[in-house]
């Protein structure tokens, strides 16, 4: 359990563990995600057994005790590599910008640590801009694969981070200190940018979870898969998204060689 006493609120972080606190957790997921489908909700069941068995269910609770944020994972590998596995983070809408996000990594870090693990992967929808700027730069993980329809359905095309839970040193720190060039057509947005060995995507800037897809939106979908399928096919990663006009955002990938370390996945 930790206390945030640098936020405006008095924030508790730690881990669930009461059957209260997992149809709390559902809920808040639901309400977050907006699933109609009963097929996508949460089984409080499956929670407790986590909690139990190496895998993580953690919470942030405001200075009222109302859960405001919540993730979960579990124990995972992909046959060569071992890792938690971030299933889902999800903050209530009106506290989004606070750092509640942060605090729901960094607990289920100390949980992930606690079960032995030393890597956390998860995955996010590249078109999501803000995701992949807290994911890359504030957390300083490393898209290491591209999953085209990683669920099975349409539109769930997904980046797999890797973030490494021990202090050692970021080997791609120097590139997420760059900043784009502010000069991106929006006709451009998915498309692959050669900067020498780098290549910047723009995207839009502005997509939320849960938007409904537009025409144009559907459109830049389809041309960031087919930008990042090109790009890993290549050896390439991405390591950053910063934001390069009011509205774009771009990613940035490098070859995997330049890290000082090797990448794994």
């Amino acid at each position: 359990m930790c206390v945030n006493m640098t936020s405006p609120t008095r924030l508790w972080s730690g881990t669930l563990s009461e059957y209260s606190e997992f149809i709390e957790a559902s809920q808040l997921y639901n309400r977050v995600f907006r699933y109609g489908d009963k097929g996508l909700a949460l089984n409080s069941n499956l929670l407790s057994a986590l909690v139990h068995n190496g895998g993580s269910a953690v919470g942030v609770r405001s200075a009222e005790g109302r859960l405001i944020g919540f993730a979960y994972g579990f124990p995972g590998t992909d046959g060569t590599t071992s890792f938690h596995y971030s299933q889902a983070a999800v903050v209530d809408p009106t506290h989004q910008g606070q750092g509640i996000g942060r605090m729901l990594k960094e607990q289920q870090r100390q949980v992930a640590l606690s079960w032995g693990a030393k890597l956390m992967r998860w995955t996010f929808d590249p078109m999501l801009s803000r995701n992949g700027h807290f994911n890359f730069n504030s957390l300083g993980g490393v898209g290491v694969r591209f999953h085209e329809d990683y669920y099975g359905r349409e539109r769930t095309d997904r980046l797999l981070v890797e973030w490494a839970l021990d202090e050692q040193a970021d080997p791609y720190a120097e590139y997420r200190q760059m900043r784009p060039p502010s000069d991106f057509d929006q006709n451009a947005w998915g498309t692959a940018i050669e900067a020498g060995a780098l290549r910047w995507i723009p995207i839009d800037a502005g997509l939320v979870a849960g938007e409904d897809e537009t025409e144009a939106i559907s459109w830049g979908r389809a041309n960031l898969r087919s930008t990042l399928r090109d790009l890993y096919a290549d050896g390439f990663v991405v390591v950053s998204c910063q934001r390069a006009d009011a509205r774009t955002s771009a990613y940035l990938a490098v070859p995997s060689s330049t890290a000082t370390a090797p990448v794994k996945g």
